[in-house]
């Protein structure tokens, strides 16, 4: 994973943006689509806004999650919702090019559903994640037993509200062309300098397949 040292959240958000852009030009024009898997967070949902702006072959894109928690599906909290209304209803994605996680049916009946949308999707072009204060990524939490292998994952007890949830494992979301972390804030600073350190956190287990980055500002930084 490459480490880029940005000056502060928009720096973050902006570079992010720019990120997914070339990578959807450069998979449209190799593959013919995008796949993109979004994580939820304020500096994610800047991107949003960001990538809302720009010209893209959006008829191409997919729209894909990280994790959701298991909500109803116009819960405030809910991460397609606020995708919603950052991005895809301002910009021309086909309605069914956008796949939410349908954590309104409970984790477990979510997860199996979303197991059998993706079997045919991996690998994925871009894989975005956040970093938790205690190190979390996606639902996948510190002291919680995670399986490895690649399926997507019923969450529960999770440290934060609300306990259940939705997850791609480690092993799904490393099954990706480019993989990029955004990291903000002075709020992370233990759990960046935990990583760095090499303990076994969540985020330390996600190995991409392909490119590995994180875009983190001046503030994050211990």
């Amino acid at each position: 994973m490459d480490w880029t040292l940005l000056e502060d959240a928009e720096s973050v958000a902006q570079t992010t943006c720019q990120r997914i852009i070339d990578a959807a030009r450069e998979a449209i024009d190799q593959r013919g689509q995008f796949s993109l898997v979004l994580a939820g967070g304020r500096t994610p949902a800047r991107a949003y806004e960001l990538l809302a702006q720009q010209e893209s072959d959006w008829e191409h894109w997919h729209l894909y999650f990280g994790d959701e928690r298991c909500l109803p599906a116009d819960h405030p909290e809910r991460n397609s919702l606020m995708v919603t209304q950052s991005l895809s209803i301002k910009v021309p994605i086909p309605a069914a090019q956008v796949h939410p996680i349908p954590a309104e049916l409970g984790a477990e009946q979510a997860a199996a559903h979303y197991t059998e949308e993706l079997k045919a999707v991996l690998p994925f072009d871009l894989v975005l994640l956040g970093l938790g204060e205690d190190g979390h990524t996606a639902s996948l939490f510190p002291g919680q037993n995670h399986p490895e292998g690649p399926t997507v994952l019923p969450v529960h007890n999770a440290p934060k509200p609300p306990p259940d949830r939705v997850s791609l494992s480690a092993a799904i979301l490393g099954n990706c062309r480019q993989l990029i972390f955004v990291v903000t804030g002075t709020g992370k600073q233990l759990a960046v300098h935990r990583w760095r350190q090499g303990e076994d956190l969540p985020a330390s287990r996600i190995i991409p397949a392909g490119r590995g980055e994180i875009l983190i500002d001046r503030a994050a930084l211990p």
